[in-house]
């Protein structure tokens, strides 16, 4: 009946106890799906790809704890066999805390699985938002060169005119202009004219 005690001590206290996960030179403590860095906890800082890690590598680590926490179990259940051949009431006692710690361990194991597949839950929906986010944001950049195309597009309108008002200004004032010239040089100072309007429009 004593090593069951035991066991049962052992097994709950598994469950309870944080683990300790080491990655990239820093322990981390892993309690409650929550992650902690000398006591302080970090679960929110860290990347999803950090925190799936570490969350994997606590599962990893309680997962050998269980498995030792069985074997010694094993050993316990022999003991007690042994045990029940001398004291058949002992036995008795014996099978029903064999069977308690067989219904803890079920449960714990079901809980763990619970958790697992909330985490992967957790992690398509981030992976989800994630992408739409990239996309957002490659959307956002595609509009800002187009923007500042455009702008670009304006300004070399702008400057294109204003040379060619100098210019036509300089030749009028010189009288090197004839009539066919000066229509011409309108023409032109026109089309530049409407090249800024459509530049400006499509700002």
């Amino acid at each position: 009946m004593k090593y069951y005690i035991i066991l049962l001590f052992l097994s709950l206290s598994l469950s309870s106890f944080a683990q300790e996960v080491t990655k990239d030179g820093k322990i981390y403590e892993v309690k409650n799906e929550k992650i902690y860095l000398d006591g302080q906890d970090v679960t929110e800082t860290l990347t999803l790809e950090e925190k799936t890690l570490i969350f994997k590598e606590a599962a990893v680590i309680t997962e050998k704890l269980k498995v030792e926490a069985a074997a010694k179990a094993k050993e316990v259940e022999a003991k007690a066999k042994l045990e029940a051949e001398t004291a058949k009431a002992e036995a008795v006692k014996s099978e029903k805390a064999a069977a308690k710690l067989k219904k803890e361990e079920e449960k714990a194991l079901k809980k763990k699985e619970e958790v697992a597949e909330k985490l992967e839950k957790e992690n398509k929906k981030a992976e989800k938002a994630q992408k739409k986010a990239e996309k957002a944001q490659k959307k956002a950049e595609k509009e800002i060169k187009k923007k500042e195309k455009l702008q670009k597009n304006f300004q070399k309108a702008e400057s294109n005119l204003e040379k060619g008002q100098k210019k036509y200004e300089k030749l009028k004032r010189k009288g090197k202009l004839s009539p066919q010239d000066e229509i011409k040089w309108l023409d032109k100072l026109d089309k530049l004219t409407n090249k800024v309007a459509k530049a400006k429009s499509k700002l």
